[in-house]
Order: structure tokens, then sequence, then C-alpha cells
């Protein structure tokens, strides 16, 4: 394994995560073809389920791993990371292991809960069974996440990533084949293929954790694994070790739960508040499912960037920090926002402009979920920085300004979600637009907040981003200008698949080239990622 610098780091780790976003988004077609709605649901409900205990038993852990190797690390005291990794192991393990006892012995009364009164195709007795299958998970999956966390803080973010892309993929052939060899071939209960679908989270999980043991074992030299105990770190207790890794665990525990509540928001306020202004049922439940469920699926390979990003840049950061290298932190810093705008602008921007054939391509043509998905994407920028400068608040200490930053937006959200969704009426936006234009203020006004503490409170100096940013918006620009040029002579109001297909293939293409072709006029390829060997060869970069 090799070490890599932050901005190496979050490309890579943002590339395998696109990429696992990607797969997740494909296999859908299929796997949806192959089964009914009702054996839909039925997977939905374990996963729905499977996720929440999944939080409560892997959230904050991974990451507070991950900052305090790397802080020891900075500190060369080696036998007290391996220390931090083997309790954090225990703790994440016995949270797992709680949860999953939850899931398998409360199944039958979760299912009650999950199906109230309702008759159909499900019954308690199925919805139970998948909900136990799935628990397999979490004897297996809270120890992966340690030990990626465990590599991150080494700055191996490579092998960590590439897990990812093999848990995934791993999990989606298990879940295509198991469904045609179970319903197209044998012709069995397609809840016997429901049960494999969901079982597929544990098995993919083990193979993912199989490989970093092997990564773990052959690179044990590069890790320091066996060096020995320092006088210093003999007064450094298990006890200690604990108590750091949950100290430091709460304050990101607690920003997911925040990040999460904002969903609960727009669950408890946009039908109610549609409905109250005189929308239909329909049109509030539409435009309800585009913000929480299906939009939000294509705006993950988007917000996939800033969660790349955020791996890499804790343990980097952490390591300098402890150090007392601000300068470097100050670049890493810079560096990080301007790959996030270099990826998220081009890429938001570019999904505005084809979401029509997006949308009709993966959900078929529906006018309204189009005309709200076209806002609902540019959340994906505000989210991706917020969530950026938060870690990254988090990160240096500042955690207190990073969970006061994210209550106040919550709160701001929570207040003003159903006066957006009047503004918008009155205003002739529609109020199926409110919801996402009250989200993207109560983004921006705290990241805008973020970025002047940060600037303050560290002395960081923002120039040479500001010019590369102007630089990036330039290149966007032309790409849309490019992309609007064509779209004169070759339409994209599309409403058949095949035809989204073509558009969206073609658009993509033509709008890579011509961003990466300004990108490279502008010298901003060179400056950024000069040093790279793979875009020397592919000539986006000059030889040194």
């Amino acid at each position: 394994m090799k070490k890599r610098n932050v901005l190496q780091n979050s490309m890579i780790a943002t590339i395998c995560i696109i990429i696992c976003k990607i797969i997740g988004l494909i296999y859908v077609i299929p796997f949806n073809a192959m089964i009914s709605k009702s054996a839909g649901a039925l997977y939905s409900y374990a996963y729905n389920i499977y996720v929440i205990f999944l939080s409560l038993s892997t959230s904050g852990i991974p990451i507070a791993i991950s900052k305090t190797v790397s802080e020891y690390n900075s500190l060369e005291y080696y036998n007290t990371k391996e220390k931090v990794y083997k309790i954090g192991n225990l703790l994440i393990s016995f949270l797992g292991l709680i949860s999953f006892v939850i899931m398998v012995v409360f199944a039958n009364q979760i299912a009650t809960l999950i199906l109230g009164d309702a008759k159909g195709s499900n019954s308690v007795s199925d919805v139970a069974t998948v909900i136990r299958f799935i628990s397999l998970a979490l004897l297996i999956v809270p120890a992966l996440s340690v030990t990626k966390g465990y590599l991150q803080g080494h700055k191996f973010i490579s092998a960590s990533s590439i897990s990812n892309v093999i848990e995934q993929l791993v999990r989606v052939i298990i879940i295509l084949v198991g469904c045609l060899v179970v319903i197209k071939w044998l012709h069995w209960d397609e809840k016997i293929a429901i049960n494999i679908a969901v079982l597929s989270a544990f098995l993919s999980a083990v193979v993912a954790y199989i490989y970093l043991r092997i990564k773990l074992k052959k690179n044990k030299k590069d890790l320091m694994v066996d060096s020995e105990i320092k006088d210093e770190e003999k007064k450094i207790s298990n006890k200690y070790i604990a108590k750091k890794i949950l100290l430091v665990a709460l304050p990101f525990i607690i920003v997911e739960v925040l990040k999460s509540a904002y969903a609960t928001v727009d669950t408890v306020t946009i039908i109610r508040g549609l409905t109250g202004l005189g929308y239909s049922v329909a049109d509030a439940e539409t435009t309800f499912s585009v913000i929480a469920t299906w939009g939000n699926k294509l705006c993950t390979v988007v917000i996939s960037v800033s969660i790349g990003i955020s791996m890499s840049l804790i343990p980097s950061v952490a390591y300098d920090f402890v150090k007392g290298h601000i300068d470097k932190v100050n670049e890493q810093y810079n560096s990080s926002l301007l790959l996030l705008l270099l990826s998220t602008l081009p890429m938001t921007l570019g999904i505005f402009f084809l979401a029509q054939p997006i949308w009709v391509l993966f959900y078929g043509y529906d006018s309204l979920s189009i005309e709200v998905f076209k806002l609902y994407i540019f959340q994906s920028i505000t989210y991706s920085f917020f969530s950026v400068l938060i870690s990254f608040c988090q990160t240096v200490g500042k955690s207190n300004v990073a969970l006061l930053s994210l209550f106040i937006s919550f709160i701001l959200n929570a207040i003003f979600n159903i006066p957006f969704m009047h503004l918008c009426h009155y205003l002739g936006f529609g109020g199926y637009q409110g919801a996402t234009v009250c989200t993207l203020v109560t983004q921006i006004v705290p990241s805008i907040f973020l970025l002047f503490y940060i600037k303050k409170a560290f002395k960081f100096n923002y120039k040479t981003l500001i010019v590369n940013s102007f630089k990036i918006i330039g290149a966007t620009l032309f790409m849309m200008i490019i992309l609007y040029l064509v779209s004169l002579v070759f339409n994209i109001d599309s409403i058949t698949r095949f035809d989204a297909f073509i558009q969206v293939i073609v658009y993509m293409v033509l709008g890579v080239i011509s961003y990466v072709f300004m990108l490279k006029r502008l010298g901003l390829f060179d400056e950024l990622f000069g040093n790279s060997a793979l875009l020397k060869k592919l000539r986006l970069v000059k030889e040194a």
C-alpha cells in the first residue's frame, strides 16, 4: 500500500465511491424488472430497518478510529495506535452484536410495527424473516468499517476505497444472480429471492473484510504493527483509549443524527404544506418521493465527492494539526475545497441540463418529478460544501462550532420549510419547490459563516482558492455554452428510455471533453495534478 497526499487520496476515494453509487443505481433497473412491487417493498422493509441499526452501531466510531490513529501516528506512538484499533474493534463489534440480537429477537414486533393493520401479499412472518436475514450483516459490517477507519488513519485510502467497490459489486452480483436463478430459472417464490438479496449485505461484507485482512497482513511493516512500546505510551491505559474513542466519536454521531433529521423535516412538512396550499395529494406525494428517495438517489453520485474528500481529509488534517503544521493544514483544506468545486459544479450543472433524459432513463417520464428534480439537484453542491466544512471543523477541534452550525441549520429548516412553500407558491415558482429552496438557503448561510470562521480562527489564506475557483467557473460556463449550442440541433426532450440513454451518453461525453479542454487551457490540470502518472499517460498534464 502507498501513502498519498490529501488531493490524491480524495480523488481515489471519490472515484471509488462514485463507482459504487453508479453500480447501486444501475442494478436497480434489472432488479426491479425481475420482482413485483410487493417483493420490492419487502426488500425495502429489511434495508430501512437495517440502516437504522447499522447507524446506531457504527456511526462515529470508524471516523474516530481514523482520526485517533492518525494522531498517534503523528506522535510515533505506534503501539498505542494498534491498541486503538483493537479497542475500537471490540467496542463496535459489541454494539453490532447487541443490534443483531435486538433485530433477531424482536423481528416479529418490528414487522408488526411496520405493517400495522395492513393486509397484503407480505405477512408479518415474511417481514420478520428478511429482517433476521439482513441482521447477520451486523456481525461483520462494524468490524469492516473500523478496519477501513484504521487504514484511513494511516492515509492508505486506496485499500479501504477498493474494498467499498468490492463490497458493492459482490452484493449486486449476489442480488441479480440470486433473483435470476430463483425467479426466472427455478420459478420459486420470489420471497426466497428477496431473502438472498438481503443476505447479500452479509456475504459481500465478508468478502470485503477478507480483502482488507489480506492487505493488513501483507503490509504489517508499513503499518508499524510490531513496534516496541515507548515509555510515554506506557502511561496510556486501555480505559483512556476507549474514553478517547467515544469522546471523538460522539460529535460525529450527533452530526449524523442531525443530517438525518433534515429528511425527517421533509417527511412531516411536505405533504401537509402542499395540500394546505391546495395541491393534490398525488402531486404532494410525487414531490416528496423526488426529494426523499428518487431524486436523492441521483444526487448521491455528486455528493459522493464530499464523502471521498472527507474520508481523506480527516486523517491528513489530524496528522498535521497535531504536529502543528498549520501551513500544511491550510494547503490541504484549500485543496479539498478546490477539488470539491472542480467536481461538483460541472456535475451538478450537467445533471441540471440533462434532468429530463436522466429522469426518463431511470424512472420514466413525469413532468412534475423532472421539474422538482431540476432544482433539487443544486442541493448536491450546498450539502457537499457544508459537509466538508463540518468535517474539517470537527477534525481541528472545533466540534462545538460544527454542531452549533448544523443545529441552527436544522432548526431554521424546520421553521421555514412550510413558509418557503407558501413564498414559492405566491411568487409563481410552484409551492413544490419551497422545501428545496429552504434547504439551499439553510445550507448556504451556515457554509458562508464556516468559511469566514475557519479563515479567521486559523488565519487561512483563500487567495489561490479564489483565483482557481474563477477558472473552474469559467470552464464550467464554457461547457454549458457548448451543451446549449448542441441542444439547438440535437434536442434533449426525450420521453423514451432509448432516446434518453443516447442523449445522456452524447451530452456527457461532450461535457467532459469541453470541461477538461478548458481546464487544461487554463493550466489548472498541471497545477493540481502535475505529478499524476495516470494523467501524464493520458496527456492531460505536461511531463516534468
